[in-house]
């Protein structure tokens, strides 16, 4: 099948688009979490947000090395959320993001290019799907801290550690000032995330 007149060439342009308004979304949400003194999980969101840029430029790549005639502009159709940008509720919100396209779109986009013969970008955008259903996982996680009222506090002691100047201790609650270096709270890697 030619590229031109495939499915999968208005599937790749909408997961460009996609891809893109999701690095924004994470970078917004970023800011709202620096602005709510986490700066760890506003570094986090932002390695989601470069992660997004990444996969979008490998799409870019797969769209020019595919067309075979130039093309001014491919028209998609697409959904996109809009939401109040509280920390708690757009990382329940953006889990659920995550699942969906992991679970549902980016493998449908799949099994269009492996049926239109576009094996290569098939397992593309398989690849995508594993890092959002990875991604969709650590945020439900923030997410379920969260409604917990448990971000810095465990029931078990558990390895806090942070991320400025690598100072851990192991204990049920994440100190309010690091003991060495002096930054808040809001710079300790939550311990899920350490053990990675």
């Amino acid at each position: 099948m030619e590229f031109n007149e495939s499915v999968t060439k208005e599937n790749l342009a909408r997961t460009f688009a996609g891809l893109c308004q999701d690095g924004a979304r994470y970078q917004f949400i970023a800011k709202t979490a620096v602005s709510e003194g986490y700066e760890y999980i506003s570094d986090f969101l932002k390695n989601i947000a470069k992660n997004k840029m990444a996969h979008a430029s490998v799409i870019y790549k797969l769209m020019l090395e595919n067309i075979e005639k130039a093309v001014e502009n491919i028209n998609i159709e697409a959904g996109y959320p809009f939401e109040n940008q509280l920390l708690d509720t757009s990382l329940r919100s953006s889990s659920e993001i995550e699942m969906n396209e992991g679970k549902n779109i980016f493998p449908h986009f799949a099994k269009i290019a492996h049926d239109e013969g576009f094996t290569n970008i098939e397992e593309i955008l398989l690849l995508i799907s594993d890092v959002n259903l990875t991604n969709s996982k650590k945020l439900e996680y923030l997410a379920d801290k969260f409604d917990s009222d448990k971000i810095y506090n465990s029931d078990k002691p558990c390895q806090w550690l942070c991320s400025n100047c690598g100072h851990s201790e192991n204990k049920r609650t994440a100190w309010d000032k690091c003991p060495l270096c002096g930054y808040p709270q809001g710079y300790v890697i939550l311990p899920e995330e350490s053990e990675e």
